[in-house]
């Protein structure tokens, strides 16, 4: 086969190929509710086999570039930042440690089957297929009712194990390159990309979240949103930060605030960021099994077998590496967690937190009891996994989109060895291909036969829900009320009967204006345009309730997300009346 350039800017007919092909494999993968990047990958390594198919060839930087900060950024903005905070113990334990702790140990193992990797070019390997990809396990997880204290760790561990891959990624590339690094050197490099990256983030969330704020065009607010994850990720590198972070920070900023925006903004970036992630996954997938069998080609016979081998080991290794961290990490922490609770007790019943409350402002008006509930629940997460819920945090290792597109990206280092690049990209084909037909296949399985549901869960968000829809019936009634005083006030004798069937069914709203108009003149009635007003201002008040029950940690993000979509959706069908009511007397 000849070699054939596919060029992203030039967008020619075999990318385009690509492209729709991919999404058509993955959206029939979904219909029939398949593992859709497993499938995507199998067909592209059949398709790539036909003799008419050309090679395709390209940056593998440009396309890391591409593909990463749009998936991070649509990831972060679904994270529930109130869950990731109290999940946070865990998701340093994986998505920092854990990483290390996979890519020394198949750097290692990668060394001792295959010198001639080098031990930099070993490590690298070690940090291209050390962080999983938690899209498939999440996807599990949701359809089958995992708990949320499993669905945060998850989550959030894929947004920190990518900014530690590439940092990792980053040194042994420079160690490659024959710049002299210390140990301490590749611990600065990780401090200076942590804080980098999440102060440029945190300036980019708060510049969208301003432009979302101040502009009420969902058109123009959904391309700057489609624009800000390129510039973070770009500048917080070019500074030497973290562009994973950056990105992620800012999605998860841009996420929590997201509540606060029109709700037509929301409404248009859900679907717009779910086709993107279909998109690029897809297209990441196709890519790569189009491109293995020429790799593997490309290794000669004698080195097929060694590296077949090495992928083997290698693949062993991440599967082995995981849970064999995990316990062992969760049963530390759990006995830490332990002591300190000890030690508050301990100092409870000496009379020194009495001493302490009484030199601490921050103290003072709390009870003993009370704080340390509150240590229990935000400080101390990991005491809620058992151990059903490690063996499925043990078995969601898929690796994903980010192992194949580094593993391009490193293929082309001008450092590497042609044999030490073309097996780079064929372990990490292989192990994330082998991840996901063995741990996705069987991960819904696992999760069934240990019986985690998140029954209890139903049933505690049941009654958050009930708490604060009464909260919210209560508020509204408060604000219809003085609305009515307001009224009364400023027309004088008017007929406020409206009101009495506002209160009692907001959905009536036109017909009770439309009946009104066949009253006679001599009644006053409150104008549609004062109605829709009164409608908007009731909407706003049960929303400001339900964000400040979320801001207390008395509503999961979840449940209030739902709450908001169902009010976004009584805000549309007013404006979707008042649009028919308008063309109606035209």
């Amino acid at each position: 086969m000849s070699a054939f350039p596919v060029t992203v800017g030039g967008m020619d007919a075999e990318l385009f190929y690509i492209l729709v092909g991919s999404v058509a494999v993955a959206a029939f993968a979904r219909w029939r509710g398949w593992p859709a990047p497993l499938l995507v990958t199998v067909v592209a390594l059949a398709v790539s086999l036909l003799p008419f198919v050309p090679d395709l060839q390209t940056d593998g930087h440009l396309l890391l570039n591409l593909v990463l900060p749009p998936l991070l950024y649509s990831a972060a903005l679904d994270v529930s930042f109130v869950g990731f905070k109290r999940s946070l113990p865990q998701i340093q334990r994986l998505g920092i440690w854990l990483v290390l702790v996979t890519a020394l140990a198949v750097g290692f193992i990668a060394w001792l089957i295959l010198p001639s990797l080098t031990l930099p070019g070993a490590l690298l390997l070690g940090a291209i297929v050390a962080p999983p990809d938690a899209v498939s396990a999440a996807a599990i997880g949701r359809k089958l009712g995992l708990p949320r204290r499993i669905m945060n760790v998850l989550s959030g561990e894929s947004l920190i194990n990518d900014a530690t891959s590439l940092t990792l990624y980053r040194v042994f590339a420079a160690i490659l390159a024959a710049q002299t690094l210390t140990v301490w050197d590749g611990v600065w490099q990780f401090v200076v990309a942590v804080i980098v990256g999440v102060v440029i983030g945190l300036l980019f969330g708060i510049g969208l979240h301003q432009l979302r704020m101040r502009i009420d065009d969902a058109v123009v607010i959904g391309t700057f949103g489609l624009l800000a994850p390129f510039g973070a990720y770009a500048i917080a590198e070019h500074l030497g930060g973290s562009g994973v972070l950056a990105v992620v920070a800012m999605g998860i900023y841009v996420g929590f605030n997201s509540p606060r925006t029109d709700y037509t903004t929301r409404q248009q970036e859900k679907p717009l960021w779910l086709s993107a992630d279909l998109l690029l996954e897809s297209f990441v997938f196709a890519y790569i099994g189009l491109q293995f069998p020429r790799v593997l080609a490309d290794l000669g016979s004698e080195s097929v077998a060694h590296i077949l081998w090495l992928s083997a080991a290698v693949f062993l290794v991440v599967l082995l590496v995981r849970p064999l961290y995990v316990y062992p990490a969760n049963a530390w922490a759990n006995r830490k967690d332990r002591r300190r609770l000890a030690r508050w007790d301990r100092s409870v019943e000496s009379g020194e937190f009495d001493r302490r409350r009484s030199r601490s402002r921050r103290w003072r008006d709390h009870d003993p009891e009370e704080l340390r509930t509150q240590i229990v629940r935000e400080r101390m997460a990991g005491l809620q996994l058992t151990w059903k819920d490690n063996a499925v945090i043990s078995w969601a290792g898929m690796r994903g989109v980010v192992t194949l597109a580094t593993a391009l990206a490193a293929a082309d280092l001008a450092t590497l060895g042609t044999e030490a690049s073309h097996a780079i990209v064929v372990v990490a084909f292989i192990v994330t291909v082998g991840t996901l037909l063995l741990q996705g296949l069987t991960l819904p399985m696992l999760i069934t036969r240990l019986g985690i549901a998140s029954d209890s869960e139903h049933e505690e968000d049941a009654q958050a829900l009930a708490a604060v829809q009464a909260k919210t019936r209560e508020a509204g009634k408060e604000f219809i009320a003085a609305k009515r005083v307001e009224w009364e006030s400023k027309h004088g004798a008017i007929d406020l009967t409206i009101f009495d069937a506002f209160a009692k069914r907001m959905a009536r709203v036109e017909k009770e204006t439309d009946e009104a108009q066949q009253v006679e003149d001599a009644v006053a009635r409150p104008s549609y345009d004062d109605l829709v007003a009164l409608s908007r201002g009731w909407l706003q008040v049960r929303r400001e309730i339900v964000l400040a029950e979320r801001d207390a940690g008395n509503l999961d993000e979840e449940v209030m997300r739902e709450l908001m979509t169902a009010m976004d959706a009584e805000e549309l069908a007013l404006d979707t009346r008042g649009a028919a009511r308008q063309q109606g007397r035209a």
